[in-house]
């Protein structure tokens, strides 16, 4: 699938990436050609005043031209987006020149509401199809837009409008969750009410599924029948500066203020149209399915802008994975002829719990890959996937912050072997490192250090911590004498160069002046035949300072109380063997279910919280409260 003049089938991975750190303005300023400029740029790569840096200076571009409006002539009549709901029952399928004309009407309702260049608007909606046309709006009239993931709690989303100081407020009525109607509107009126900036106005997408949410004068308006006035109008694309501010993402899971990363135009374009092709092997006219909510980065890199600006189509999914049965997923790629699959292992470690008959029963012959990220990736999940499907499943690591992946494999451009337990090897342009946190020097092979990149980060990432330039030097680059990107995650790096992610910085356990990470331990516990998911954590320990401690679900959710106790000791065995006896968890907590939000990620903040008799914090995204209620039975069980 060579991206034309790059020489990829020739050159391969190592010679690629060679060039992409050794000459990296030749090499992107090639790689821009992937995208339609306005204006070409007038400079690839200006790094003065690092760790900022600018990609491709002067070149005048919009997300949303390169998603939509390039396409319709080539391919105006193919599915651009496929919005698949098995909460409501609806499925929406959307060529790209109908997606041209609900683009063009929702720019047009935010111009009806004074949004113009520049201003900020925050989207709280789940995945539907209304979401992802006013992101595509936002970006055509220059407007950065914020998704806030639906049903986040109010005072958090009162937070993001406070930092954002947004010209308007998108939001669904409601979401739905297992059936379950989760009303949005009491709580943007409280986040509003909360906020010391709150928007002028509320733009109110409704299904239907909240019909008595109240209105407030003046201030709430209805999407429907602006949509209605407005009609088949045409809205002029803003042609954006390729450094302009895209979008802003807020980091989850911090305390105070949370951070808004920033993302630039034309480099996350360019970084769209490359990765689509060198690593998610997904052309012009194939089908791309993440499974990630459009709040998250996942969601955005790639549920939007990364398969459309490619030509794809685009599958977006509302509900759960096994909603009507565990098969849905697997229905839906036969039906539409997936070629790259995205997901998470959290989502493959429900799907294992259900019989593997759900996948085999599907013809799956058009998927190519299966692509999972969002956390490590634990052998025994990635072995049980990989057997069920008979399909090359891929790891890769990246974060909120990076935009797109920093460790994969490219089967695009050079499919390398798999190995189970890494991500496999640095991105194009990024140039890592593993380091000793307390020289910062690169460690040997095989040792355990920190994971950095050295700036220039290439296009993509962001580029600064929204209005506050001075956190984004403090966050990422305040860590070590040198000035390099801390991913604050430890990691080692094999003779092949492969990384193997261990666990965050942040989630060290020293246990009698030893250093281990949580995820060295999980793998080991997760890897035991009773096990079906585990997290591991840490409590304080009088001797030993602190004491590593594992909560875990069993395959066998009806085991009795011996065949419970015979799991508990069998995964300490397991840690002795593996990792000696100082990582010996002190105390197993076998349960029927861990708490984790509705994108599937552990709430592993919640479960220190709770061990250490804490607060657990901010539970509005948890998936099922009653797992927070089992884990506090079963610690006082213990006390």
């Amino acid at each position: 699938m060579g991206h034309e003049g790059s020489g990829y089938e020739v050159a391969g991975y190592e010679a690629t990436y060679r060039r992409s750190i050794e000459s990296p303005e030749a090499f992107w300023g090639d790689e821009a050609k992937r995208i339609h400029w306005h204006v070409p740029p007038k400079r690839i790569l200006d790094d003065s005043n690092p760790p900022f840096r600018k990609w491709f200076v002067g070149g005048e571009t919009n997300l949303c031209y390169n998603a939509v409006d390039r396409h319709l002539d080539a391919r105006g009549d193919q599915l651009a987006l496929v919005a698949v709901s098995t909460e409501t029952g609806q499925t929406r399928e959307v060529t790209y020149r109908a997606l041209y004309r609900e683009v063009n009407a929702f720019a047009a309702v935010l111009q009806r509401l004074d949004v113009g260049r520049g201003d900020r608007v925050v989207i709280y909606m789940p995945n539907m199809a209304e979401a992802v046309f006013a992101m595509l709006a936002c970006a055509r009239i220059g407007a950065v837009h914020s998704v806030v993931f639906g049903g986040f709690a109010a005072h958090n989303l009162a937070l993001r409008i406070d930092d954002a100081e947004p010209k308007l407020l998108i939001a669904a009525d409601a979401g739905s969750r297992g059936g379950k109607v989760i009303p949005y509107k009491p709580l943007v009126d409280e986040a509003c009410a909360r906020a010391a900036a709150p928007p002028p106005h509320v733009l109110i997408v409704s299904r239907g599924l909240d019909p008595a949410e109240p209105r407030i004068a003046g201030r709430d308006v209805d999407y429907a029948a602006l949509r209605a006035e407005v009609g088949d109008a045409d809205v002029p694309v803003a042609w954006l500066e390729s450094n302009e501010p895209s979008y802003l993402l807020y980091t989850s899971g911090t305390t105070g203020k949370p951070k808004g990363v920033q993302r630039d135009v034309g480099g996350y374009a360019v970084a769209m149209a490359q990765s689509m092709e060198t690593i998610f092997d997904c052309a012009p006219g194939q089908v791309m399915f993440s499974t990630s909510d459009v709040g998250w980065a996942v969601g955005h890199s790639y549920n939007v802008y990364g398969p459309l600006i490619g030509g794809c189509t685009s599958l977006l999914y509302e509900g759960l994975p096994v909603n009507p049965d565990p098969g849905i997923w697997w229905a839906l790629c036969e039906k539409y002829r997936v070629r790259t699959m995205f997901s998470s292992p959290t989502a493959i470690r429900v799907l294992k719990k259900s019989d593997v008959g759900y996948i085999r029963d599907h013809d799956l012959s058009p998927l190519a890959w299966l692509f999972l990220a969002g956390e490590p990736l634990d052998e025994p999940t990635a072995t049980w996937i990989n057997d069920a499907l008979g399909k090359p499943v891929i790891d890769n690591y990246w974060q909120t912050e990076t935009g797109w992946p920093a460790i994969t494999l490219m089967p695009g451009l050079d499919m390398k072997p798999v190995k189970f337990g890494s991500p496999g090897l640095p991105n194009l342009g990024y140039r890592m490192r593993v380091i000793d946190e307390g020289t910062g020097k690169t460690v040997a092979a095989g040792e355990k250090g920190v994971l950095v990149i050295e700036p220039p980060l290439p296009p993509g990432c962001m580029t600064t911590v929204w209005r506050d330039d001075q956190r984004f030097l403090d966050s990422y680059f305040s860590h070590f004498d040198e000035l390099l990107y801390s991913s604050l995650d430890w990691a080692i790096r094999d003779e092949d160069g492969y990384t193997f992610i261990l666990g965050r910085t942040d989630d060290v356990i020293n246990v009698a002046g030893h250093r281990l990470g949580t995820r060295e331990i999980e793998e080991v516990v997760a890897a035991c035949p009773a096990v079906a998911e585990a997290a591991v954590i840490s409590v304080a320990d009088s001797l030993k300072g602190q004491v590593p401690i594992v909560f875990a679900t069993l395959r066998d959710a009806g085991a009795d109380d011996d065949a419970r106790t015979r799991a508990g000791r069998d995964m300490q065995r397991a840690v002795d063997t593996t990792l000696g006896a100082v990582a010996r968890p002190a105390r197993v907590y076998i349960v029927n279910a861990l708490p984790k939000t509705r994108s599937g990620k552990l709430l592993r903040r919640s479960l220190q919280a709770l061990a250490q008799g804490q607060d657990p914090g901010d539970l509005s995204t948890l998936d099922d409260p009653g797992a927070l209620d089992e884990i506090r039975r079963a610690l006082a069980r213990d006390d």
